[in-house]
């Protein structure tokens, strides 16, 4: 049966991971086990390297300066230890992704889109990266600055396996696990592999029946068949959309999750699966675990939280899906969607708490 080529982000991946992608994360995967075979003290640095040449390799000389670029002005201004003045810095270099001018000049660097969206790709979770390493840079005391050189953070900002598309793995976590030595068991690994490239095969098959039989996409993308249907046809739909959305999730993140395994990393929790939700707030702590982590960590909590007043929670968790909406692209459909989510989420707190009060428990 023909395929629905509606999904931009899948046939997007699956076609750079069968031309090059996979064949450098094989690689990656490659040159980790010899390391911690044979130089396991070395393994950040070899990895750095081997993550510096794959950028090379498939972004270009360009591509690849625009990266180390990105992360030399993120460290230069990481010493001033001012927070505010390093997500300043964080949102230029983030917004000049969306300068007209520099978008055509980066285009012309390539011979497609596809290569050029790459690399748009890569800088906008680049930029999240960079972002966490300056602001760990910016509350760790001088005695924690060894951990924090100029080399960690290129390790940090070049680890292959989530180089282009994730998952979000924070510095803290990420420089406590790489520096941990632990014992290593090649067939161990070797178990922890093939049960893996088991399970994600398994999703892959499952999201390839999918795109083949269901055409959720194609029917999104044309009026008249939505506005026939009946209200139960639409609400499977939307089912059935999200449901694609997580399969195709447990895919392009489990992929670098195992890797994070086989180098002796946690990584963060594979998307929970959506018909297990029924609440806003779960959906965003389980959904994408890393992104969630990143900004709790440091945009929700900085900017008051849950400890603070009303007022306060409001505005960090308004502020938290209004970075949410930038990062992702800044369009007024992503502003609406982040305020819908937001919305979801005060209304289903407003309610938690009504609920929490004595006298409506013994009215319940």
């Amino acid at each position: 049966l023909p395929q629905d080529p509606m999904d931009f982000e899948w046939s997007y991946w699956i076609e750079w991971g069968r031309e090059r992608i996979l064949w450098l994360l094989a690689g990656h995967l490659l040159v980790s086990q010899v390391s911690r075979l044979l130089v396991e003290k070395y393994k950040p640095w070899c990895l750095m390297v081997y993550g510096m040449a794959a950028c090379w390799l498939l972004l270009g000389i360009k591509g690849f300066a625009v990266i180390l670029l990105h992360a030399t002005i993120s460290f230069a201004v990481a010493q001033f230890q001012l927070s505010l003045l390093t997500w300043l810095c964080s949102l230029i270099l983030l917004s000049t992704l969306r300068i007209p001018a520099v978008e055509e000049a980066k285009r012309k660097w390539y011979d497609t889109e596809n290569e050029y969206y790459l690399l748009l790709f890569t800088v906008s979770v680049r930029c999240l990266f960079c972002t966490s390493f300056s602001l760990e840079y910016c509350w760790h005391g001088p005695a924690q600055k060894s951990s924090h050189s100029f080399l960690w953070m290129l390790a940090y900002v070049f680890y292959y396996p989530t180089f282009h598309n994730g998952p979000l793995m924070n510095f803290d976590e990420f420089s406590k696990q790489m520096r941990r030595q632990e014992a290593f068991s090649l067939k161990t690994n070797l178990c922890i592999l093939i049960v893996g490239i088991i399970r994600i095969f398994f999703w892959w098959c499952l999201a390839e029946l999918m795109i083949h039989l269901m055409y959720i996409h194609a029917l999104y993308s044309s009026a008249p068949p939505l506005e026939a249907a009946s209200y139960w046809a639409l609400g499977g739909l939307a089912l059935a959309q999200v449901l694609f959305f997580y399969v195709k999730y447990l895919i392009l993140y489990g992929v670098p999750a195992l890797l994070l395994q086989m180098d002796g990393l946690k990584p963060p929790a594979l998307p929970c699966c959506v018909s297990l939700m029924h609440s806003f707030t779960k959906m965003w702590r389980s959904f994408d675990v890393g992104l969630h982590r990143f900004l709790v960590r440091y945009i929700y909590v900085p900017m008051g939280g849950s400890q603070s007043s009303l007022l306060g929670t409001l505005f960090s968790t308004a502020l938290t899906f209004a970075f949410v909406s930038y990062w992702h692209g800044g369009q007024s459909y992503l502003w609406h969607w982040g305020a819908l989510n937001w919305l979801g989420v005060i209304v289903e707190n407003g309610v938690k708490r009504i609920l929490s009060i004595s006298l409506v428990q013994d009215l319940i």
